[in-house]
């Protein structure tokens, strides 16, 4: 694992853009899962710039949404595809065709978890993880406790997620209780991992995910034991010096 510290997050997300950018020149068709939040989008916006400036080649990529509210309509405000995509999908210039979904509005969602899985397995597995923090450990919406093999399949969300989520939608009541989301299983397997971390507010939870013990009860800690982890943190979530 390499941990990298920025000294605020306008360097992070160049950081971050500068990480993912060399990957996609060195795999031109890599398959990457991407999540959403705040802390991706300034990575995000810097790879659009890069898109548009005709720098950056995403025609063969393959993209995987990291989870979905359950039981949202396809236009609902609140789908977290509907964000992906006007973060990532369409700024990137990135098709339909390259993407693979968790379907808000999946009328069995169990199954969708199950075709999500063979989907994935089909690629080849994840070249790259693009993932956050959550406020309890999370990854995608990989409530503790959380074991690493757990499958892609549908979570109730805890209150530190809701939480969390309240502040996207404006409040508690408008945020859904249940979700999709892309399995332990699989984020643990892909063959780069990027970790991005910002802000005071997630200083204690980034120190057990990298020094605390391993365990379900802070499921990004299991990151330890991953191959090709890279966080990028500011200095805001990392004060120390490494």
């Amino acid at each position: 694992m390499q941990l990298t510290i920025t000294e605020d997050y306008a360097a992070l997300s160049r950081a971050g853009a500068d990480y993912v950018a060399a990957l996609i020149a060195a795999s031109p068709a890599a398959a990457l899962v991407v999540a959403t939040g705040n802390t991706p989008m300034g990575v995000y916006s810097a790879l659009a710039a890069r898109a548009a400036a005709g720098t950056l080649d995403t025609s063969r990529l393959r993209v995987f949404q990291l989870d979905a509210y359950a039981g949202l309509a396809p236009d609902d405000r609140r789908s977290l595809f509907r964000w992906t995509n006007e973060s990532f999908l369409a700024p990137l210039g990135i098709r339909p065709d390259q993407v693979v979904l968790l379907p808000d509005d999946a009328p069995d969602p169990d199954a969708a978890c199950r075709a999500y899985d063979a989907a994935v397995a089909a690629a080849g597995g994840f070249d790259l993880a693009i993932l956050g923090l959550g406020p309890n450990g999370h990854l995608g919406f990989n409530e503790p406790p959380a074991d690493p093999g757990l499958p892609t399949r549908v979570v109730r969300l805890s209150e530190e997620s809701i939480a969390s989520n309240a502040a996207y939608w404006g409040g508690r009541d408008a945020v859904p209780r249940a979700a999709m989301t892309c399995g332990m299983a699989q984020l643990l397997a892909a063959r780069h991992t990027l970790l991005l971390v910002s802000g005071e507010h997630k200083r204690a939870i980034l120190r057990r995910t990298l020094e605390g013990p391993i365990t379900p009860d802070v499921p990004a800690s299991f990151l330890q034991r991953a191959a090709g982890v890279t966080v990028l943190a500011d200095r805001a979530a990392w004060p120390d010096t490494v």
